[in-house]
């Protein structure tokens, strides 16, 4: 079989800085537009910085095999080359004073010269254009789960009614399966009656014990939904260190886990305090041009985590005028209870015996996930909330992002747990633009 060469966008290395080994033996080709573009990137602080500054350095060490011009050798088994011959970038319709162009340019004349070339980007643009010149295409694919078929966290079963009953007066109940994922929700219906239903959380892959009775309400939030009810169990349990919750707008995540670390740190003192985050990465123009101090910026930013608190401590509140919801949320923040930070400063702490939530998480990569969770110190919890089909990173869709791919990955782990939230719960006016608009 003929060997392939594989001609890597800039983007698929900022997206994954070993991007370049992932191609087994094949030979991987970086036209020198995309080392230009990635020393414009190698300064900032920030993901697309530090994945550009790792492949320059792991560049460099390549450099010792050999010339990285005519090629040298990858662990792989594979070749990296750096194309520098102009001839490459000649013969195509494309304007070359595009770096796009360039980078497609290359794989042409490759495929032009009879090799078998593929045009690897996360830019869907870019694809469109190498295949519209007759260039095989690909996405990097290394860190995507298939979201139409990602895990929801719960399923329902039809069982006799001994078996809801036995659940609950025993504490616990084997079913006839054994296809269930640690920390999976099972619906058990009555196959005589689907109005007697019972809830069991999976402890293995066929037994599964009763949801806690403790939390039908919540920092004085009531679960709407049989999704949301055990959403609450998950985000309660201080023995599942990770939940994730995915779900349209309105489905309520954002709202449950806030309740969920404002009862766990308050009420029941299991944290110091609840940290809450988002990526900064605007439907808009970026934070830097909001007005103001950065306290002031991330005010303008974490409004909607804002919106949420203050209906909370409405809830929690309602009788007493002694002070706004506003003013008690600004209490809290200004006594460290609660801490808003942007994930640029979360990087390289240790955070120990906090509640840990991120928002909007379907905009981190794989990577910066990792990243993330990877700061959880002694009794930290973590719960990431996201919508996968509302993205704004440019190089992310609904199965490669970092939410999604954590969802797959972690799945069956004791540690981890996940709930797919479908009902939009905000209002019906919400309802009605999640599914028809």
């Amino acid at each position: 079989m003929p060997k392939k060469f594989f001609v890597l966008d800039t983007n698929v290395l900022l997206h994954n800085s070993r991007a370049i080994f992932s191609f087994s033996d094949n030979t991987v080709v970086l036209p020198m537009t995309v080392i230009e573009e990635l020393d414009k990137f190698k300064k900032n602080n920030d993901e697309l910085g530090r994945n550009s500054r790792d492949v320059i350095r792991t560049l460099d060490r390549l450099r010792a095999k050999g010339c990285l011009g005519t090629g040298v050798p990858l662990d792989s088994g594979g070749t990296l080359r750096i194309t520098i011959d102009k001839e490459e970038m000649s013969d195509t319709c494309l304007n070359l004073t595009i770096p796009d162009n360039n980078i497609i340019a290359t794989a042409y004349n490759l495929s032009q010269k009879g090799k078998k070339a593929i045009f690897v980007s996360k830019d869907i643009n870019a694809r469109l254009k190498a295949d519209a010149l007759g260039i095989e295409v690909m996405d990097f694919e290394q860190e995507k789960a298939d979201f139409d078929q990602l895990y929801t966290g719960w399923q329902q079963l039809t069982v006799p009614a001994e078996a809801i009953n036995e659940l609950y007066q025993n504490g616990r109940q084997t079913l006839d399966t054994d296809g269930l994922q640690a920390n999976e929700f099972v619906l058990l219906v009555d196959k005589g009656n689907e109005k007697h239903t019972g809830i069991g959380r999976a402890i293995n892959s066929s037994e599964v014990v009763p949801i806690s009775s403790a939390y039908e309400a919540v920092y004085h939030l009531k679960p709407r939904s049989m999704e949301q009810r055990v959403a609450l169990d998950l985000l309660m349990n201080p023995d599942i260190p990770l939940v994730s919750l995915i779900g349209q707008a309105g489905t309520g995540k954002t709202l449950l886990a806030l309740a969920a670390g404002l009862a766990s740190t308050l009420q029941e003192n299991r944290y110091e305090k609840m940290l809450v985050s988002r990526p900064v990465i605007p439907l808009g123009r970026d934070i830097g041009y909001l007005p103001g101090s950065k306290d002031e910026k991330m005010k303008l930013w974490m409004q909607p985590i804002f919106d949420n608190l203050s209906y909370l401590m409405g809830l929690t509140h309602h009788d007493d005028d002694s002070e706004t919801s506003q003013q008690m949320v600004n209490g809290l923040i200004r006594n460290e209870v609660i801490e808003l930070e942007a994930l640029t400063y979360i990087r390289g702490r240790s955070i120990s015996r906090q509640y840990v939530i991120i928002d909007e998480a379907q905009n981190l990569t794989p990577h910066e996930v990792k990243t993330i969770i990877s700061r959880a110190g002694e009794g930290t919890k973590m719960v990431l909330t996201g919508d996968p089909e509302q993205i704004d990173n440019p190089y992310l869709d609904a199965s490669s992002n970092g939410l999604t791919y954590t969802v797959e990955r972690l799945k069956g782990q004791s540690a981890c747990g996940h709930i797919t939230l479908t009902r939009a719960e905000r209002s019906h006016l919400a309802a009605l633009a999640a599914d028809f608009l």
